[in-house]
């Protein structure tokens, strides 16, 4: 990735609302990319730290909860829990892994679990607990591995957002439409957004513009190829990626989104809360916003499973525990990011905040499948997530080399194009050309 959310919509942390910012330096000097994986002993023993991101103030009764309950099982192990703001995350990761200072166990949202895991610093997890595999929900293990490194994974799944679909049921009336036959394509996506342009008369649009939340979800779930067979470069130039863009240029011209979205992230949230759009944000978490900020818009609000298209499949965003490569102490390490994700603890963690288990015992709780009186969004959302997930493949998630520079260099074209200012063709050979550079050029590395 910088893997995303698989329709690379914005994701607030969990704590704060903040995305990681991407770290566009390199390692080099000291860090732990040389150095090698440490080996189990049998012992679960000794200090650890163990770092999350954001966690506290709201969380800390949870998290401490989950490390005394591991040191009662473990006792001469002991952890050492260090929470850090989401602001320069990567770069203190970075700075961290330089001097040779990275937590034993360690938060990884799916951009910084590609910074460490690219350069060697995280230890391979599928080697020191394989059979750990079968305990994810589908997607959950595969999301942490790496092109070229076969089967090895490099952290252990913590809790994940599904997508879903939102939107406004009232405005999706006034166009013509039926609520409870919401589009599970792309091209009936388009085709709702028009209808939606059509009725609403300049009053409120449909969706964000926003290609790069929308990209490369759309595509693959059009069934573009983003990569070769070897994944060694990008082969989206399509007829049907020509199409994609060309429809956005002429749903753009007819109103079917807000302008400025095109450009700049407008405050979604807001817009939806206000009755501005009709599509809201295709996360869980967004629907409790919802039913806090704006009620009067939450009443009119429904959900459904996402938009899947031609792959049958949606994606996850995931965050993770990574273990460092060389630590002192696999086996307390390893042990403790088990413990962290197991079925239980990751329950009773979804049960404080809008997250799901990445653990499949976990997922099958009867907290996640029940709907209640069928009326209530937030309930419902919860339900279609925890169904979504059953069935999350890799699929539609990101792959790790669409990074955040890949991702500027493709929205660059797709919005000259979109406004008219070169034609769709000339914009996705264009925007091929200058990932297949950066790629090539991450390859030299």
């Amino acid at each position: 990735m910088t893997r995303s959310n698989p329709t690379r919509i914005a994701v607030a942390l969990l704590a704060a609302g903040a995305l990681l910012s991407s770290a566009g330096c390199g390692l080099s000097g000291g860090g732990s990319g040389d150095a090698k994986q440490s080996a189990r002993t049998g012992e679960v023993s000794g200090r650890i730290t163990f770092r999350t991101l954001q966690l506290k103030p709201a969380f800390t009764a949870y998290v401490q909860g989950v490390i005394d309950a591991f040191e009662k099982q473990y006792p001469q192990a002991e952890v050492v829990w260090e929470d850090v703001p989401g602001d320069g995350y990567n770069e203190k990761l970075v700075a961290d892994a330089q001097a040779g200072a990275l937590p034993d166990v360690v938060n990884l949202s799916t951009d910084s679990f590609q910074l460490l895991g690219d350069r060697g610093m995280l230890a391979d997890v599928a080697e020191l607990d394989g059979a750990l595999a079968k305990e994810y929900v589908p997607g959950a293990w595969e999301q942490f591995k790496l092109p070229g490194r076969g089967d090895s994974v490099y952290a252990y799944p913590w809790y994940v957002t599904p997508e879903i679909l939102t939107y406004n049921r009232e405005l999706f009336e006034k166009a013509g439409l039926d609520p409870d036959r919401p589009p599970t394509s792309v091209e009936q996506f388009f085709d709702c957004a028009e209808r939606i342009a059509a009725a609403s008369g300049g009053r409120y649009s449909a969706f964000m513009a926003d290609p790069k939340g929308r990209l490369p979800g759309d595509w693959q779930k059009m069934g573009i190829p983003i990569l070769s067979e070897k994944q060694d470069r990008f082969t989206f130039d399509t007829d049907k990626a020509v199409e994609w863009v060309e429809r956005m240029k002429d749903l753009y011209a007819k109103g079917a989104m807000p302008k400025e979205s095109l450009l700049k992230s407008d405050d979604i949230n807001q817009l939806y809360g206000s009755g501005k759009i009709v599509f809201g944000p295709g996360s869980p978490g967004f629907v409790k916003d919802i039913k806090q900020n704006a009620p009067q818009i939450y009443a009119k609000t429904q959900v459904a499973g996402a938009v899947t298209g031609q792959l049958g499949h949606i994606g996850i965003y995931a965050q993770s525990l990574g273990i460092r490569k060389d630590t002192e102490h696999l086996d307390a390490a390893a042990e403790f990011a088990q413990w962290v994700t197991n079925g239980p603890n990751q329950v009773e963690f979804s049960r404080k905040a809008t997250i799901y288990p990445s653990n499949a015992q976990g997922l099958a709780d009867p907290f996640f499948s029940d709907k209640g009186d069928g009326k209530d969004a937030e309930t419902l959302a919860r339900a279609v997530g925890a169904d979504q997930l059953k069935t999350a493949a890799l699929d539609a998630n990101t792959p790790v080399q669409w990074t955040n520079q890949v991702g500027d260099a493709v929205v660059r074209e797709m919005q000259k194009a979109i406004q008219g200012e070169q034609d769709p063709r000339t914009a996705v050979r264009k925007a091929q050309e200058a990932a297949n550079k950066l790629l090539a050029a991450a390859a030299e590395k």
